[in-house]
């Protein structure tokens, strides 16, 4: 399974991480996909003058109800739609990813995936804005929404049809392998380094863990995304509560190692040690990571966004803001102050193998078992359940994009080749699913943000006409009270 997922990933890797500086500077390489990913960022939080910061209020009052109107066309609620998209971020990317991602590039890589999650924020609003102004309500109800349908149809409107559906058509392929890597193979192959580390049983048998979690993720993704929805709705807010709460405790304790570890997480960003890769190799890290995490720019989590009642597209695009702010912003915060005031990050410390072999979940374990000794059982249940949230959540978009191609008769298909992947990925080291899961999750960057760069005067347009109805109190005036 090793060598033929090596495979996969050198050629792949030759691709989508090719270095746009040509070897030219010292140490390190950036990405091709990566600084992709930056420049969509940044552009676009420009041109929507900072939308992630002056509207973050008006956000949270969508999420809570405030503006739901008789007008209303989805399937499942908004704050439905951002738990079940959360429960596809808040899991080991925030766990798992941070602690690979500081013990690559040091303590400073916190810096720029804070900066990342940032620019994300914009990312989400604008992927999730224009895959609910060009989704499609099917004669059964369901809803066909996200990259693939505004890449499609949003192009096709412009005149560029074929184009159009070429770029749909790689997207929902990169969906498809990325649900199976990044959605699953990577978790699956971070909790059973966690559980074998605390359970030894599952050390000898991986693959009976992985039979186990394929069973209970199978049975809920047979049920579609209102079985989805309900089950995230219910377990992200415990999840998050119980990890923050133990991260809270941690920093408490060590409270008077919080402001070294602050001070140094921003000299590094900017006067990283050369074993990070200099400056580029560390806000390399951080950016992968935070990207990793959040899934911003990536197209993903618009899939399921789509399927949010709402009356106006951009009202949901503005709900997706959060996702970004606390996923990345919060909770990889909060994990990577714990790692670096615990300094398990060390190559050359106590927890040298787990730094070297890219177990990041057994890492980050490792750093809450400093301070409180028996909590790493308490995360090895915890990152199940994160693993198995962002399972679920992934295995819908994969559908949704199986769909796409193939239709809605083979479902089934796809559902069970899901699961069967969670086997495979129970017996496959964890060094080579991280690398093969980084290539297939962020390809579904190149074709994403092709379609956000040319449809942003769709978002801007929509944007404008909602911030004047606001502003006239006319979505005030609608609301249900």
């Amino acid at each position: 399974m090793d060598s033929f997922f090596e495979a996969i990933n050198g050629f792949l890797g030759s691709i989508f991480f090719y270095d746009i500086f040509l070897g030219q500077v010292e140490g390190s390489a950036m990405p091709f996909i990566v600084a992709w990913l930056i420049a969509g960022g940044i552009i676009l939080t420009v041109r929507f003058g900072f939308i992630n910061v002056r509207m973050f209020a008006h956000s949270y009052k969508i999420i809570t109800g405030k503006y739901r109107t008789a007008d209303d066309v989805g399937e499942i609620t908004p704050f439905q739609s951002l738990t079940t998209a959360l429960s596809a971020t808040v899991g080991l990317g925030n766990i798992a990813g941070v602690a690979i991602a500081i013990s690559i590039g040091g303590p400073g890589a916190t810096f720029w995936m804070i900066l990342a999650g940032f620019f994300g924020m914009t990312l989400k609003f604008t992927e999730v804005t224009l895959a609910q102004i060009y989704r499609e309500v099917r004669p059964d109800g369901r809803i066909m929404g996200g990259a693939m349908q505004y890449l499609s149809k949003g192009f096709g409107a412009r005149g560029y049809p074929r184009l159009g559906r070429v770029l749909a058509i790689l997207f929902s392929i990169f969906a498809i392998g990325g649900s199976l890597g990044a959605g699953n193979a990577f978790q699956t192959s971070q909790a059973v380094g966690i559980i074998s580390h605390e359970i030894p049983f599952f050390h000898t048998y991986p693959i009976l863990f992985g039979i186990g979690l394929a069973t209970i993720v199978g049975f809920v993704i047979i049920g579609g995304i209102k079985r989805i929805a309900s089950t995230a709705e219910k377990i992200v807010p415990l999840m998050v509560l119980i990890y923050l709460s133990a991260s809270l405790w941690i920093l408490i304790s060590n409270a008077s190692l919080v402001p070294q570890a602050i001070s140094t997480i921003f000299h590094e960003a900017f006067a990283p040690t050369a074993a990070a890769g200099g400056f580029i190799g560390v806000l390399v890290q951080g950016f992968k990571r935070a990207a990793f995490s959040s899934e911003a720019g990536v197209g993903s989590a618009a899939i399921v966004h789509s399927t949010a009642a709402v009356k106006y597209p951009v009202r949901q695009g503005m709900v997706a803001l959060y996702e970004p702010f606390i996923d990345t912003i919060v909770i990889c915060t909060m994990t990577a102050l714990v790692i670096v005031t615990t300094g398990v990050y060390d190559p050359s410390g106590e927890f040298a193998s787990l730094v070297a072999s890219k177990n990041g979940a057994a890492l980050t374990a490792a750093a809450y078992g400093t301070v409180i000794s028996w909590f790493p059982m308490i995360l090895s249940f915890s990152i199940i359940l994160f693993a198995f949230s962002t399972m679920i959540s992934w295995s819908y978009y994969g559908e949704r994009s199986w769909t796409y191609l193939f239709g809605e008769k083979y479902t089934l298909l796809y559902k069970l080749i899901f699961v069967s992947f969670t086997v495979i990925a129970s017996v496959t080291s964890a060094a080579v699913m991280l690398d093969f899961s980084d290539l297939l999750f962020f390809a579904m960057a190149l074709p994403n943000l092709i379609g956000l760069y040319v449809l942003q005067g769709d978002v801007k347009a929509n944007l404008d006409a909602y911030l004047s109805k606001w502003r006239d109190g006319e979505l005030d005036r609608e609301a249900i009270r």
